[in-house]
């Protein structure tokens, strides 16, 4: 059986591809299965430098093909903040103060101005070279105060205009069917046979 890398330490983020990904004889494999490699410094201006950068690392690492992505908030109102810095906008991973600077960055700005997307790249690379890059996005706008319960990140506050609710209150396939990350692995699909035929 062939191997591929999700360059993630994420197990809910390995579960989404394992689960595109049943109808093929392939071992997922995350990061957590590779703890020699060494932290990779996601220091890109854009989402597809830092996907491209952690790809590469881990192919360069394992001599395995691997897929990595680069996900994060862009708000209107300012200027496409917090975008590649969203995970770490008011320090290292901590969800509630990233959502506590991002209310307080938007004090003052009406709910019609609060307009945001979600956005992932993906990038699969082959130790070969062979290189895909795929989007996927999620339009909505931001809360004034955080709702629900679910999700994770900025999920609190943000609304979904489709379910009217906001993304924390929806259930976890809900939230698939609409996300920016199940966008961009949708379209990673339509194109994976033609990538992983080298495997084959």
């Amino acid at each position: 059986m062939k191997t591929l890398i999700i360059a993630t330490n994420n197990d809910n983020k390995a579960r989404e591809f394992s689960a595109m990904l049943k109808a093929y004889a392939i071992e997922i494999k995350t990061l957590a299965d590779f703890p020699t490699i060494p932290p990779i410094k996601e220091n890109g201006i854009t989402f597809e430098a830092n996907a491209t950068k952690k790809v590469t690392a881990v192919v360069q690492a394992t001599g395995l093909p691997a897929i990595a992505d680069d996900s994060g908030l862009m708000v209107t109102a300012l200027h496409g903040d917090p975008g590649v810095y969203s995970a770490r906008y008011a320090g290292d991973h901590n969800d509630a103060a990233n959502n506590a600077k991002l209310l307080a960055n938007l004090g003052g700005v009406p709910e019609a101005q609060r307009t945001a997307t979600f956005h992932t790249t993906l990038v699969a690379l082959q130790p070969t070279g062979e290189k895909l890059v795929v989007t996927g996005e999620l339009k909505g706008r931001i809360l004034i105060a955080p709702r629900g319960d679910n999700g994770f990140g900025y999920d609190p506050l943000f609304w979904s205009t489709q379910y009217q609710k906001s993304l924390a209150e929806l259930t976890a396939a809900e939230k698939n069917a609409i996300s920016h990350r199940g966008a961009a692995l949708r379209q990673l699909m339509t194109k994976f046979d033609e990538w992983w035929a080298p495997q084959k």
